[in-house]
């Protein structure tokens, strides 16, 4: 029989323990497809006496995961522990300087040493592989980089984060607001105690910078990703989007432009019609768009201990069974570095929700505003009238230039009458 592949697993929170059961659980299946058996050897983790719901009796155990990679009888150092500095990163030098394979499920890690960390591997002929790490069971970065290498990609996008998206496909259904929906999604335990890198559009960001230099070959850039979050997005604008055909979802796209690589993340209004509309509740889905293939869309679990463990094993198996790959596509050597795009170039639609006092000229003060700015509208809705009393009034936007939105936005803030800061939301058109 062919020797086995021995595997070490750094952190046994629901990532890694569940990884430990598919493993156990899948042996057979496991070993068919890569030709040899896979082992777990040596786990480490805060608390030895803990019951994860799995067999850990015949692993070593070691109290320190960074002792564990440099010295564990392993081929595969899986660090499923999390965080972007400290342990996380330890545990991933120490392994690839011991000469061992690498399988990480952390995109904050990625996200800012991605490229760094790429180089230590190829330098130390090991292979660093995280399809984990990017929309959980969905395997996107196999399918970028292998399945789609033969294209040049225009265009990747897609719902990253299953917590907003599952926050605003329950805004849309049941009318409720933000707040009263994310402490649900708190209880249910779709988000974190402290939701900020959820909501605050962090953890997508992370994600997209990786699928980012996976696409288009560039080296990865975290700071080069413009964020926005959801905390802004109301049921009244969920409503008003309703009306003109339009569904709010979380995105983080990025595209080839002229200017280089867009990377932003932000709520967008797509049409309902489009495929990654119907995308709802905690699922994710990621577009990408080449100049052969097409359009292809991929949809699964993005989270979750099965789902995440599957694409943990996947990259194991691939190991396993010999097959080489870079970690981000290309040699580290030839990531080229990617120029940020100032959104303040960004061309696109708009929709704009403005609070105001129901009297006469101030919709032709708005007016005036956008066309000084050299905006220009393309619908209004204003239901009913209320004199003197604050109503919403909806508008979109042809295709413009972001800093002529800002321009008239700081115009429009300036008008006696209108009473809030304008809510803005980006239209995409998919």
């Amino acid at each position: 029989m062919t020797e086995a592949l021995k595997v070490a697993i750094a952190g046994l929170g629901t990532v890694g323990a569940g990884t430990v059961r598919l493993l156990a659980e899948q042996s057979d299946i496991i070993a068919a497809r890569c030709g040899r058996p896979v082992r777990v050897t040596a786990v480490s983790a805060r608390s030895k006496g803990r019951d994860r719901g799995c067999d850990l009796g015949s692993m070593a155990w070691f109290d320190d995961p960074v002792a564990m990679a440099r010295e564990a009888d392993a081929d595969v150092v899986c660090e499923l522990i999390g965080g972007a500095d400290g342990t996380a990163k330890d545990v991933t030098v120490a392994a690839i300087a011991a000469g061992r394979h690498v399988v990480s499920a952390n995109k904050a890690l990625l996200a800012h040493y991605g490229t760094e960390l790429a180089e230590k591997a190829e330098a130390a002929g090991v292979q660093l592989r995280f399809e984990a790490a990017v929309a959980g069971g969905i395997p996107i970065i196999k399918a970028l980089r292998e399945g789609l290498a033969g294209n040049r990609l225009s265009r990747v996008y897609g719902i990253l984060n299953g917590t907003c998206n599952y926050i605003l496909s329950i805004m849309r259904e049941t009318g409720r607001d933000f707040a009263d929906v994310l402490a649900d999604a708190q209880r249910l335990g779709y988000a974190e105690s402290d939701p900020s890198f959820d909501i605050d559009g962090v953890d997508a960001a992370h994600k997209l910078a990786l699928l980012t230099s996976v696409a288009f070959g560039t080296k990865v850039d975290f700071g080069a990703v413009h964020i926005e979050g959801i905390r802004h997005v109301s049921a009244l604008d969920i409503k008003f989007a309703q009306e003109l055909g339009y569904r709010i979802k979380l995105l983080g796209i990025a595209r080839r432009t002229d200017a280089g690589i867009e990377q932003r993340v932000h709520p967008c209004m797509i049409r309902a019609s489009a495929p990654i509309a119907s995308v709802e509740d905690v699922y994710n889905a990621v577009v990408a768009e080449g100049d052969f293939v097409g359009r292809s869309v991929y949809e699964g679990r993005g989270a979750g201990a099965g789902p995440t463990a599957s694409a943990v094993a996947g990259d194991i198996i691939d190991i396993a069974a010999g097959r080489q790959a870079f970690t981000f596509g290309v040699p580290a050597k030839d990531l080229q570095p990617l120029p940020k795009c100032s959104m303040e170039n960004h061309v696109g639609a708009y929709y704009i929700r403005l609070m105001v006092v129901d009297k006469q000229g101030v919709f032709a003060d708005i007016a005036a505003a956008l066309r000084d700015a050299k905006v220009s509208m393309e619908a209004v809705l204003q239901r009913g009238r209320a004199p003197g009393e604050v109503v919403p009034v909806v508008m979109t936007l042809h295709e413009t230039v972001e800093a002529s939105l800002n321009d008239a936005l700081h115009r429009i803030t300036a008008i006696d009458g209108v009473v809030e800061p304008p809510m803005v939301i980006r239209i995409e058109a998919l």
